[in-house]
């Protein structure tokens, strides 16, 4: 059993729940998933199974996708509504304030860590420190925000839709943006609406796949190859291929294309055979999945 599987998470699931209930679906603890969901968040976890698990890590397009709701005037020490909340929630602002607030997010741009995540300072998590009450400095860091759009909007309740980087808070952006109109805000709802290239319309409820055959679940696995599929793509001949799987570099001028020096690309030979890399005129393997 080998390949990808886009779960659409449950709430009150975390990602390791997720895996845990996969690893007994598909019969195997070779199991692993790609951006890990808070346990309030829904929406897209890809699942990768068997050798599939070797990808997790070089899964090139590592982008997400995100609709958030919020509200503005309350703050929370999660920074969302299900922490400690405070304040009245009677702040308003206009759709213009919120748009010119919006801007100043979009791009390039820095930012804090929340104290209630995974990270870890000095071999500690963060959110095991939040808990005990210890808050520690955490250095901003460079994420990007590629769009940042209002959905909704009634001047004080509303809902986001965010692409960004991996690495990105909606929660912080949330907070950031509550800082920057003055009025605090905290993040209400999250649905992740794609990762790694997937998107919802790909993802199936974890209940739906619980209610599956092994075979009819097998059915559902997408092949490893499809994660690398905006890669380009070289094909080898069986000369080649078999060097290739032997760990030999290859004269680059000799492939039947060749991609820009250093770019990641997708290596076949008759069937996916990995990833690799053009560095100094010869094809380097980064992973052989074959």
């Amino acid at each position: 059993m080998t390949g990808i599987i886009i779960v659409d998470k449950p709430r009150d699931f975390t990602s390791f729940d997720v895996v845990a209930v996969m690893r007994g679906l598909l019969h195997t603890k070779k199991v692993g998933h790609s951006g890990t969901l808070d346990p309030m968040a829904t929406g897209v976890l890809p699942i990768f199974a068997g050798g599939a698990t070797k990808a997790v890590d070089i899964v090139p397009n590592s982008d997400k996708s995100y609709r958030a709701g919020f509200a503005l005037g309350y703050k929370s020490d999660t920074l969302d509504i299900w922490g400690n909340v405070t304040g009245s929630g009677a702040a308003a602002v206009s759709e213009e304030k919120l748009e010119k607030a919006l801007e100043k997010f979009r791009g390039d741009i820095m930012q804090i860590p929340p104290m209630y995540s995974a990270l870890k300072v000095g071999g500690q998590k963060l959110c095991d420190l939040a808990r005990k009450g210890i808050e520690v400095e955490r250095k901003p860091r460079p994420i990007r925000i590629a769009r940042l759009e209002r959905v909704e909007f009634d001047g004080q309740k509303g809902v986001i839709e965010v692409d960004c980087s991996s690495g990105t808070y909606i929660r912080s952006l949330i907070d950031d943006i509550g800082a920057e109109l003055g009025t605090g805000a905290v993040m209400t709802s999250l649905v992740r609406t794609g990762a790694c290239g997937f998107g919802l319309s790909q993802s199936i409820p974890l209940d739906t796949l619980r209610g599956l055959s092994y075979d009819e679940l097998c059915e559902r696995i997408l092949p490893l190859e499809s994660v690398f599929a905006g890669l380009a793509r070289i094909e080898l001949d069986e000369t080649q291929k078999r060097l290739y799987l032997n760990g030999v570099r290859l004269d680059a001028d000799r492939l039947s294309s060749k991609p820009p020096e250093n770019e990641l690309c997708a290596v076949y030979g008759g069937e996916f055979l990995g990833v690799a890399r053009v560095i100094g005129g010869e094809l380097v393997s980064v992973k052989r999945f074959s």
